[in-house]
């Protein structure tokens, strides 16, 4: 499920989709493609492609501590739209 669609969505809006998404997924595998980590941040397992290789694998927290460009991705990301990490 590519997050494409939600790219061009308002915040309040991509809120909406997002927690109406978040519901039908409850107990299912899910695959999710995003370029937007507010999208995946609450996955059980992210992974983390850099060119085609597979970096790093975990949750959310787990790879701000151990994986660099993770976590410059999500400091990048994730300040301006909560203010911090």
């Amino acid at each position: 499920m590519p997050n494409i669609a939600l790219s061009s969505l308002d915040s309040k809006s991509e809120s909406v989709v997002q927690k109406a998404l978040n519901n039908l997924m409850k107990g299912r595998t899910t695959l999710v493609i995003a370029h937007r980590l507010s999208t995946v941040v609450d996955a059980d397992k992210i992974v983390f492609i850099e060119k085609g290789n597979l970096t790093g694998s975990g949750t959310h927290d787990e790879l701000l501590q151990t994986h660099d460009m993770y976590r410059e991705f999500a400091t990048q990301q994730l300040k301006i739209k909560e203010g911090a990490l």
